[in-house]
Parts: structure tokens; C-alpha cells; sequence
């Protein structure tokens, strides 16, 4: 079981790596680029789960949360180009590739269970508040 306060520091990991991974990619236009969009989304999968669990309705953690599930889904869109092209070996990305399945994964059942009205809004703020 995955609790609020579990996701967030597994979205803060998962930001801390894509930082580790994008900054030891090869100087290459392209890994320039890919590795920046990387960056980019990669790190706003914390934030925007954050974000999400200071929601003052059910609706607004609906909307913060799908933001955090697309920027997860983005990572892993990036991180395909980037091996697709040749720029980092599979081997390099595969944890963290598995990782943004999970998050991903975990969050549309957040978002699930949120839309179901199964969990009361002030629990979507409880950092014990299990999730899966």
C-alpha cells in the first residue's frame, strides 16, 4: 500500500534522478533538447503531486493530480526518445522508466478513487491516507 505521504517522496526521488540522469547525458544537441524536456517534466511530477495534496476539493486534487500523471507520462515519452535515438542505453533508464509506470499507476487510482467520492476530501491531505 502506497500512502500521500509515500507518493510524495517517491515523486521527489523520481525528480532527484532525472536531475542525475539528464546531468550525465553526452553534450549533443540532441541530448540537449531531450534531456531538457526530461528535466523539465521529470520534476514537475513532485511538484504538481504536491500541489495536489494541498487540494481544498475533490475536484481540484482531480486536476493537480492528472497534471502530476501527464508530466510522469511525458518522462516516460522522453525518456523513450532517448534511448530510441541512442543517446543513454536502455540499461541506464530501465528503474527509472519502471518508476514512472509506478507513479503513474498509482496516481490514476488516486484519481479514481477521488472521482468515485470513496475517500473524503480532508483525507486526500492526511499524509497516512493509503492510496492503493
Amino acid at each position: 500500500m502506497t500512502t500521500i505521504e509515500g507518493l510524495k517522496k517517491q515523486t521527489k526521488q523520481f525528480g532527484l534522478h532525472v536531475i542525475k540522469i539528464t546531468d550525465a547525458m553526452p553534450f549533443k544537441r540532441s541530448a540537449n533538447v531531450l534531456g531538457e524536456q526530461l528535466l523539465r517534466s521529470g520534476t514537475a511530477v513532485g511538484a504538481y503531486y504536491r500541489a495536489a495534496c494541498r487540494a481544498h476539493s475533490r475536484a481540484e486534487f482531480v486536476t493537480k493530480a492528472n497534471l502530476s500523471i501527464e508530466e510522469a507520462d511525458k518522462s516516460l515519452y522522453w525518456m523513450e526518445m532517448l534511448i530510441e535515438a541512442g543517446l543513454i542505453p536502455v540499461e541506464k533508464l530501465a528503474s527509472l522508466v519502471k518508476e514512472a509506470d509506478e507513479i503513474v499507476t498509482v496516481l490514476t487510482r488516486a484519481v479514481d478513487i477521488a472521482r468515485a467520492g470513496t475517500i473524503h476530501t480532508a483525507a486526500l491531505r492526511d499524509p497516512g491516507t493509503r492510496i492503493r
